[in-house]
């Protein structure tokens, strides 16, 4: 006699079989108003292609193999050579080449290519977001490599390429190349101006050697590296010295190693497909300066500013992927006499979550439109708004992990849901490229030597101006935070909160559905909210919004 014990019922298919980009209303309809007429349905064509390949059972399981198979760091080969190797599992391997492919580093040769960049990021990115580190970190470097019209001859055509070549050869014999970054050291950490990397100069221009050690290296196993190092002052013919910013290929032009020394892999929280290194320079370690003597970080700023707005796009995937996982569960899952998103307690939690998703999606393509526009209006306005998108949306993509995964309850916390990685892997685009302090202080230098960024951001605001009294009293109460310099700093993250939060509502108001901007002005800016989720005022319309949300299978 058959036992029935193990009948499975009331349990939500998985969410495989579908398209990422497709089903993401936010998302399409942000992609359709940054582009161009004559070039919607091209990228729309583009980023379904790459949206259904991110929702198939393949692209899921590569996820799940990069992740349970971590890099592993070879410094030596048998015969006691350094080698300084890092192997990755063949998944890996399968989900860079295809985000290589469908240009998620070629966002500066192609027309409107941030926002298809970015689209194509958060999209490709839900599977297994420890690849897009080397993926973002190429594509950052190219306004860094601009300050040295040479270089970025040579490198930019590799870094934006469409073919992905793993094996270490020098750059000028590759098709295609990445590149990582080492800023930090243990001694100094965000505080770069500390660091005491040292490079001295060569006979040659633009040579040196370097000797130090970094703390983090992104992507060790990359082609070549951006990194901070002093030249002594009195050392250089040709500079002043100071910090200054370097370009050190992982493989010399004559086909030797350069002396670049992986002391070990980081243990992380979460990222776990990906490696992050602390390396050594030996003082024969070759590099190849970038920008003048002594301006390293504004030479290596273009490159930053970059991947901070990937860390609000990276921010934004995660929230997305948890949201549609918490409601699609819900929409399946009966409770106390029927599903769980017709519960109004349940649809409140599911509502709440999708705001902060859909806000979050919203402002990250404002921003890449504002890469796109390359105006200097747009310029000023991402001065601003960078800093304070990552520090706010990157700090709200904890939260809502925690609440999405306990929508799935007990199956939620169990690995095979997927919803743990998530967890794991939501604190890291607030610390990685300055944690919140870094950004809100980085706001308050802007607001203070660049006037018109100001302006600019202000301006943004007003497009919304007259829509709700809650987003214009919010506005009124913003400025009157700006009007009082008193104890600035100390305010700093309540200041740049307003800011980030107005401008979320700025843009909901204006291109968002009435139920969705209702819904977050109440909610967000009108105060009436709890400290929870699920705490929305419960007269709203809150199934349109958890109905938007949805993933339709």
């Amino acid at each position: 006699m058959g036992a029935s014990t193990h009948t499975v019922t009331n349990q939500a298919p998985p969410l495989t079989g579908y398209d990422v980009f497709g089903a993401d209303a936010a998302l399409t309809e942000a992609v359709a108003r940054h582009t161009a007429p004559e070039r919607r349905e091209e990228v729309r064509e583009e980023l379904g292609e790459l949206g259904r390949a991110a929702g198939s059972a393949q692209a899921q399981r590569w996820g799940d193999e990069a992740n349970e198979n971590p890099p592993v760091l070879r410094t030596h080969d048998r015969y006691g050579h350094r080698v300084d190797e890092v192997t990755f599992h063949p998944a890996w391997h399968h989900l860079v080449r295809k985000a290589v492919s469908h240009g998620l580093t070629d966002a500066w040769t192609r027309p409107g290519g941030h926002v298809r960049r970015t689209a194509a990021f958060l999209v490709w990115t839900q599977n297994d977001p420890g690849h897009g580190c080397p993926v973002s970190m190429t594509h950052a470097a190219v306004p860094a490599l601009r300050a040295d019209p040479e270089l970025a001859a040579a490198w930019e055509p590799k870094l934006t390429s469409r073919i992905y070549v793993p094996a270490l050869t020098p750059v000028d014999r590759k098709p295609g190349a990445l590149l990582g970054m080492a800023m930090t050291e243990k001694q100094g950490g965000s505080d770069v101006r500390a660091n005491t990397t040292r490079a001295e100069p060569l006979a040659a221009e633009g040579e040196y050697v370097l000797t130090g050690h970094k703390w983090f290296c992104s992507a060790p196993m990359s082609d070549g590296f951006l990194v901070l190092a002093q030249v002594p002052e009195g050392a250089s013919r040709t500079g002043p010295g100071g910090l200054t910013c370097f370009l050190l290929p992982r493989v010399l032009p004559d086909g030797t190693r350069n002396s670049f020394r992986i002391q070990r892999l980081k243990d992380k929280l979460g990222n776990r497909s990906n490696a992050s290194a602390e390396v050594e320079f030996d003082g024969t370690t070759w590099a190849r300066r970038v920008g003048e003597e002594g301006r390293g970080v504004a030479t290596i700023i273009g490159m930053v500013a970059a991947t901070r707005l990937d860390c609000v796009t990276g921010a934004a995937s995660v929230m997305r992927q948890a949201v549609a996982q918490a409601v699609h569960h819900s929409a399946y899952r009966s409770a106390f006499g029927g599903p769980l998103i017709d519960k109004p307690l349940m649809r409140n939690v599911l509502a709440d979550l999708a705001l902060e998703s859909e806000a979050a999606t919203t402002l990250a393509l404002r921003l890449a439109a504002a890469y796109d526009a390359g105006t200097e209006a747009e310029r000023q306005l991402l001065r601003l708004a960078v800093p304070a998108a990552k520090f706010w949306v990157t700090k709200r993509c904890t939260p809502v992990a925690v609440e999405a995964l306990e929508c799935l309850g007990g199956n939620g916390y169990v690995e095979e849901s997927r919803m743990p990685r998530l967890l794991r892997e939501s604190p890291l685009n607030s610390i990685w490229e300055g944690a919140g302090n870094i950004q809100a202080l980085d706001v308050l230098r802007a607001l203070q030597r660049e006037p018109a960024a100001l302006d600019a951001f202000l301006m943004e605001l007003g497009r919304a101006r007259g829509a709700d009294h809650r987003f214009d009293n919010a506005v009124k109460d913003l400025l009157t935070e700006l009007a009082d310099l008193s104890g600035i700093e100390a305010r700093a993250r309540r200041l740049v909160e307003r800011m980030a939060l107005t401008l979320q509502g700025s843009l909901l108001l204006r291109f968002a559905p009435p139920q969705v901007a209702d819904a977050f002005c109440a909610s967000r800016l009108g105060g009436d909210w709890g400290g929870s989720f699920g705490t929305l005022p419960h007269t709203l319309d809150l199934a349109s919004v958890v109905e938007r949300a949805r993933v339709p299978l």
